[in-house]
């Protein structure tokens, strides 16, 4: 904590609004952004396995109105980005077993951003990678494109879910850590 801080009575910006006050809040906000993520990912896969549609058709939501964004990479990069800035920002909010769990999500996405990176440099410099014909991720070589961002969504989000039940429901040493007040005060 900086002396201008101190006698701000401030918190330093690494526990500041984001990960004390506001973190309920902006947990809340992040969790929207993933959940509407899924949504659309789980759209996509209904219309491919029990509408039948044929993959490109198979657009999701957003993509059934603006079929060039879904084919962009620039959306899929975006929210890849975004999804790993939420995991890192809102990260010092959680303590003990949380911490553990929301840092496994955080490992994993940031693997999932570097997938999205090298499909997005192939997309804006038209040079292709791996031989193939199209933008092709590391882990494309061997999963298709839906099946494999299914996975990366849930191996993501499952440790996710993990780390928000533990914050929420802390043990007294972790509630005693904690910065935030998401956990609900013990009776």
């Amino acid at each position: 904590m900086t002396t201008f801080e101190a006698a701000a009575g401030q918190r330093p910006v690494a526990r500041g609004w984001l990960n004390a006050a506001g973190h309920r809040t902006a947990l809340n906000v992040f969790m929207v952004v993933v959940l509407a993520h899924w949504a659309e990912h789980l759209v996509q896969a209904y219309q491919i396995w029990v509408l039948d549609r044929p993959r490109p058709q198979s657009r999701g939501v957003l993509g059934q109105f603006f079929p060039w964004l879904v084919s962009s990479e620039w959306l899929h990069y975006g929210y890849a980005l975004v999804m790993l800035i939420g995991l890192f920002a809102l990260r010092k909010g959680f303590t003990g077993r949380s911490l553990t769990w929301w840092t496994i999500a955080l490992v994993i996405q940031f693997w999932h951003h570097i997938e999205h990176l090298l499909l997005f440099i192939q997309a804006q410099s038209h040079t292709m990678f791996f031989g193939k014909a199209v933008p092709t991720s590391v882990a494309q070589l061997v999963f298709p494109r839906v099946e494999l961002h299914l996975f990366y969504n849930t191996i993501v989000f499952l440790p996710m879910v993990v780390a928000m039940f533990l914050h929420l429901r802390p043990s007294r040493a972790e509630r005693d850590a904690a910065a935030c007040s998401c956990a609900a005060k013990p009776v």
